[in-house]
C-alpha cells in the first residue's frame, strides 16, 4: 500500500484509462476485481449511456471504480456529474479542460479528483484548488493528447516537484518495467489505456487487438498537428487518410467530424481500420501477447519488483 492506494482503496497503484466512447463495464469491473481502479469513460455518452454501463459495472464488481469525464467534449458534464453523485461513486476523473469549477460539488459529496494534467502549470493549478491525484499524462498516450507534446520521462519528475498530493504516470507504460521507472522518477501509480485494449476480457474487435500485438515501434502516428489538435492513433489507412487531408488544408471542424466518436467505434469496435481509426499508444510496439486483466496486474506488480530490486543491485 501507498498513498495512492490507500486514497483510492485498490490493492495496485494500476488505474484504466477513460476510453470514450468504447468504455464498458466488462473491462472496467475486470480492472478494478483484479486490484486496480476499473474507468467507464463518458466521452460523449448521453447520460443513460453512460448510467447504463455504471449499474451494469456495479453489478459485475463491488470493489471502486471511477468515471472520466473529458470537460471539453462531453456536452453532458452537469449531468454525468449528476450521475455520479447519484450512483455514489467513489472517483471522478477529469480531463481535457478545467477542473476548478467542479472541485467543490466533488468534495461535498465526498468523491476523490483525479484531474488529467500535461504540463506543471496545470498541475499545480488543480492541485491548488484541491483534487486529490495528479495523472501527468505525456504524448506517448493514446487517443487526444496535449499540443506542448511533453513527454511522460520529463513531465513526471517536474510534476513530482511541483506539487504535494499523488502522481499518476501516463503514457508510454505497459508492463512493469514501466511501473518501475514511473515510480523511480517520484510517481505514486501509473495509468494506462493502450495495454488493456490487448486483454482477454476487453470486449474490443479482434482486428484492433491483433493490430495492437502486431504494431512496431513505429506504428502509431500523430493526426491533427496542422490545427493544434493532436490525437495519437495506429497507423491505419484511416489514419493516413487523414494525413492526407492534412496535406492539403483541414478545417477543425472537418478534423472534429472526421475524430469523432462515431468513427472511433468503427475502428475499435468493429475492426474497420479502413473507415475509422483505433486509437493507440506508442507503448503499442512492446505488446505481443493478450493476457486476462489479472494475469496482467500480477505479472506487472512482480516484473515492477525484480526490475527495482536489480536496479539497487547496481549499487552495491
Amino acid at each position: 500500500m501507498n498513498e495512492l492506494t490507500s486514497l483510492l482503496n485498490v490493492k495496485y497503484p494500476i488505474i484504466q484509462g477513460g476510453m470514450g466512447n468504447i468504455s464498458n463495464a466488462i473491462l472496467t469491473a475486470a480492472v478494478s476485481e483484479a486490484g486496480g481502479l476499473g474507468m467507464i469513460g463518458a466521452g460523449t455518452l448521453s447520460p443513460p449511456e453512460v448510467e447504463k454501463i455504471i449499474v451494469e459495472t456495479k453489478k459485475r464488481t463491488c470493489r471502486p471504480f471511477a468515471v472520466n469525464i473529458a470537460l471539453s467534449v462531453s456536452p453532458y458534464v452537469k449531468e454525468i456529474l449528476s450521475l455520479v453523485v447519484k450512483h455514489k461513486i467513489r472517483v471522478v476523473s477529469l480531463s481535457a479542460g478545467n477542473p476548478v469549477p467542479y472541485v467543490s460539488l466533488l468534495q461535498d459529496h465526498g468523491i476523490k479528483i483525479i484531474s488529467v494534467a500535461s504540463s506543471v502549470r496545470q498541475a499545480k493549478k488543480a492541485a491548488s484548488a484541491g483534487v486529490d491525484v495528479i495523472v501527468a499524462e505525456g504524448y506517448e498516450a493514446a487517443g487526444i493528447n496535449s499540443s506542448l507534446e511533453l513527454t511522460t520521462l520529463t513531465l513526471i519528475p517536474q510534476i513530482v516537484r511541483a506539487v504535494t498530493i499523488p502522481v499518476v504516470a501516463a503514457g508510454g507504460i505497459g508492463d512493469g518495467n514501466g511501473l518501475a521507472s514511473m515510480l523511480a522518477l517520484g510517481a505514486s501509480g501509473v495509468q494506462m489505456g493502450t495495454r488493456f485494449i490487448a486483454t482477454k476480457e476487453a470486449p474490443f474487435h479482434d482486428e484492433y487487438k491483433k493490430r495492437i500485438m502486431k504494431a512496431n515501434d513505429n506504428d502509431t502516428v500523430i493526426v491533427g498537428r496542422s490545427i493544434g489538435r493532436i490525437r495519437r492513433v495506429l497507423a491505419t489507412e484511416y489514419a493516413q487518410t487523414l494525413l492526407e487531408y492534412e496535406k492539403k488544408g483541414i478545417t477543425p471542424e472537418k478534423f472534429h467530424q472526421l475524430t469523432s466518436e462515431d468513427f472511433h467505434i468503427i475502428g475499435a469496435i468493429k475492426g474497420d481500420g479502413v473507415a475509422g481509426f483505433m486509437n493507440g499508444g506508442q507503448i503499442s510496439g512492446l505488446i505481443n501477447d493478450m493476457p486476462s486483466v489479472q494475469e496482467l496486474l500480477e505479472s506487472m506488480i512482480k516484473e515492477a519488483k525484480q526490475s527495482l530490486q536489480h536496479a539497487t543491485s547496481l549499487f552495491k
